[in-house]
């Protein structure tokens, strides 16, 4: 296995590889297709998918994930939001989706980030040292989801907005 950035010719197969990864999702309405693919395409077409790392083997790529900058009270920072990360269904269970996280998360801290949020499943993300953070929130969102790793020495407070492409699918 290789994890290295996205390159252009790697677009439609990261695409696929995120359908499959979330079709039937346990956390999707029943019968929903999945989005996250158009996010993905959505954060690259606005210049926002700021980090966009695939995971590659003989087979072709079979995890990817993506950073994208969030606003924390309405402002820019020097903190990313997670997501989606995504392995081919497959290939679940093999640590690839751990193996990306980490990757992700060391180029970042080499890039200056401070921090990263995602919204997931805390016994997951809790291997990573993502926690929840009682002074960073998401609005409408459950604070035990609402988890937040810091890159730097502190983390802020305020309450954290997505970019756009995450909610107009």
């Amino acid at each position: 296995m290789k994890i290295r950035a996205e390159n252009h010719s790697d677009i439609t197969e990261i695409e696929t590889l995120i359908y499959r990864a979330f079709e039937n999702h346990p956390h999707h309405e029943p019968g929903a297709k999945p989005t996250e693919h158009l996010i993905v395409n959505k954060l690259r077409d606005a210049k926002a998918l700021s980090l966009s790392i695939v995971c590659k083997d003989q087979t072709g790529i079979i995890g990817h994930i993506a950073f994208s900058p969030i606003l924390i009270n309405g402002e820019e920072s020097v903190w990313y939001g997670l997501g989606p990360v995504s392995v081919m269904p497959e290939r679940q269970g093999e640590g690839i989706g751990g193996a990306l996280i980490r990757e992700g998360l060391s180029r970042l801290k080499t890039q200056g980030i401070e921090g990263v949020v995602l919204l997931g499943e805390p016994k997951y993300y809790g291997r990573f040292g993502f926690e929840s953070q009682p002074n960073l929130t998401l609005p409408g969102v459950p604070s035990e989801y609402f988890l937040a790793i810091p890159l730097a020495n502190s983390i802020p407070t305020g309450e954290v907005a997505y970019h756009s492409a995450f909610f107009d699918n």
